[in-house]
Parts: structure tokens; sequence; C-alpha cells
């Protein structure tokens, strides 16, 4: 059975930070990227952050950019989020998220190219 499981969340005052992981196992994703995508109360899925099978190219949504950081560790079987100068606005819960095959770099940014999905963590930031 395929599991993703994020850890890491929680409260934290504007301008402080969190590190989110997401932990697969039941099948192998070191041959696929990942996701993080987001969603807050009232509001769509939106798309956060995602990394390529090797981590060599990263993607971040224009919100997120300069304060985000993705990284995988695939001996872990990890995938990361470190989040700077949080914003009241990236408040939300947060899931990562993985294709069930390689997806072409135009293809990260959808929630619909992804197969496999964690429960989410909840992100809260104070202003």
């Amino acid at each position: 059975q395929v599991r993703l499981v994020e850890s890491g969340g929680g409260l934290v005052q504007a301008g402080g930070s969190l590190r989110l992981s997401c932990a697969w196992s039941g099948r192998t994703f070191s041959g696929v990227g990942m996701g993080w995508f987001r969603q807050a109360p009232g509001k769509e899925r939106e798309f956060v952050s995602a990394i390529s099978r090797s981590g060599g190219r990263t993607y971040y949504a224009d919100s997120v950019k300069g304060r985000f950081t993705i990284s995988r560790d695939n001996a872990k079987n990890t995938v990361y989020l470190q989040m700077n100068s949080l914003k009241p606005e990236d408040t939300a819960v947060y899931y990562c998220a993985a294709p069930r095959n390689p997806l072409s770099s135009g293809n990260y940014y959808s929630p619909n190219e992804y197969h496999y999905w964690g429960q989410g963590t909840q992100v809260t930031v104070s202003s």
C-alpha cells in the first residue's frame, strides 16, 4: 500500500520558519517528481512547489519563490519543504503528492497530474 505522510506543520509567527517533510512508502518514487500543494479554507488546492526525480530541477509558485525551498533525499524516501519568511497568507493545509508516472516539465503544476496524496499537515501563520 502506497503511503505519503507529511509532518512538520504547526503554528508560527509571521517571519518565522517551518520545515515540512513527506515520507513515502509502498513503492519507489525515486523515479518520479514530487510536489507540494496547499489548500486554505474556502479556496481551491494550489501548487506550491515541485522537484524532479533527481532533484536537479525545482519549480515554485510565484507567491513562495525566494522564501520556500524544496529538496529530496531518495535514500530516505523523503521530500522536504523549507519555508522561511512565512506570511499569514501561507496559512493552509499542505499536501505532498506524487504522480504515477514521470511528468514532463509543464505538468508539475496541476494537481490533476498527481495520483498519490498525503493526508496533509496544517500550517498556521499568525500576524
